[in-house]
Formats: C-alpha cells, sequence, structure tokens
C-alpha cells in the first residue's frame, strides 16, 4: 500500500436531485470517508462537485474510474495540489463578552485577514478563508476565548492555468 495523503477530486454532475446521494454512496460501498465535499451549480445542467479524501495513489485512482461510471457524473479529475487554488471558508462563533477580549479577538482576526460579520454584546461571528490549515490554526487560537459555533465549507478547488474540466461557457460578443 502507497502514501496516506489527502486527494482533491473534482466532479462535473448532472445538476439534478439525487445525484450528490448517488456519488456519496459509492465512496460508501467502498468503505470510504469523506472529509469534506462542497457542491455548487455551474449552470443549470452542471454542478461541481469538489471531494477531498485521504488515501493512497492507487486507491483513489480506483474510487475515480467507479465515480466516472456513475451515469450522472459528465467529468472527472484529481486535481494537483502544487496546481490548484483550493479555498475553504469557516465562520467562527466566539464568545467576547468583554473589551479586552473583544481587541484580542480583532487582532487576530485582522492577522489572519478575516472579518467580523456580526456582533452582540457577548459574541463576534468571524467569516476566515484559506486554506486547510491556516484555518485550523485561526481555530486553534480562539479556542482560549471560547467558540460558541463553528461551520466549515470545505474545500472548494480549481485547476491553475487554462487547463479545466469544465464544459465551455458560452459568452456573448463583450461578455466577460
Amino acid at each position: 500500500m502507497g502514501e496516506v495523503r489527502t486527494h482533491i477530486i473534482s466532479a462535473l454532475v448532472e445538476n439534478r436531485p439525487g445525484v450528490l446521494y448517488s456519488v456519496a454512496n459509492m465512496f460508501r460501498r467502498r468503505n470510504f470517508n469523506i472529509d469534506s465535499i462542497t457542491v455548487g451549480a455551474v449552470n443549470g445542467d452542471l454542478a461541481r462537485m469538489t471531494i477531498t479524501i485521504k488515501g493512497d495513489e492507487k486507491t483513489v485512482e480506483q474510487l475515480v474510474k467507479q465515480l466516472r461510471k456513475l451515469i450522472d457524473v459528465v467529468k472527472v479529475s484529481i486535481l494537483n495540489p502544487a496546481s490548484a487554488v483550493s479555498r475553504e471558508l469557516a465562520l467562527v462563533k466566539i464568545n467576547a463578552p468583554e473589551a479586552r477580549i473583544r481587541a484580542d479577538v480583532l487582532h487576530y482576526v485582522d492577522i489572519f485577514r478575516g472579518h467580523v460579520v456580526d456582533a452582540s454584546p457577548e459574541t463576534l461571528i468571524v467569516e476566515i478563508t484559506g486554506g486547510p490549515d491556516k484555518i485550523d490554526a485561526f481555530i486553534e487560537l480562539m479556542k482560549v476565548f471560547g467558540i460558541k459555533e463553528l461551520v466549515r465549507t470545505g474545500i472548494a478547488a480549481l485547476s491553475r492555468g487554462s487547463k479545466s474540466i469544465d464544459v465551455a461557457f458560452n459568452t456573448e460578443e463583450g461578455e466577460t
């Protein structure tokens, strides 16, 4: 068995009910855990799934082959982290009932290039984007203050440069 590491799979799928279930079920049947999955419509007919999993090269290639066999899957590729742009978003509700605590939290938010998106007398909700390591580091720092709630989107990723798994977008002259 080869080295186990994180892999990012990008898939274009039919944008209709039941597709997410069939993809997740394929992973379940092979007893494979999905670390994160994000899904968003690309246009009316297609959606993009970005799936992160841990496994060795051979196992992941086998999973991708099985994924390509699903009827609702249009195109699949494994993204090379060195030649891909990936981001995750987290919303973190932090306990901040005192001015000194708020000032400390705001200082860290600034360092991590985050944004306060909500404030109450007792809490701040911070939006932070970046790679998983950046988000993990911010969360670790905020544990000192007390995290009341936390949500993460999972990774969204695209390959750099002109390489693409998307079908071409039709644009009218003058549109971008």
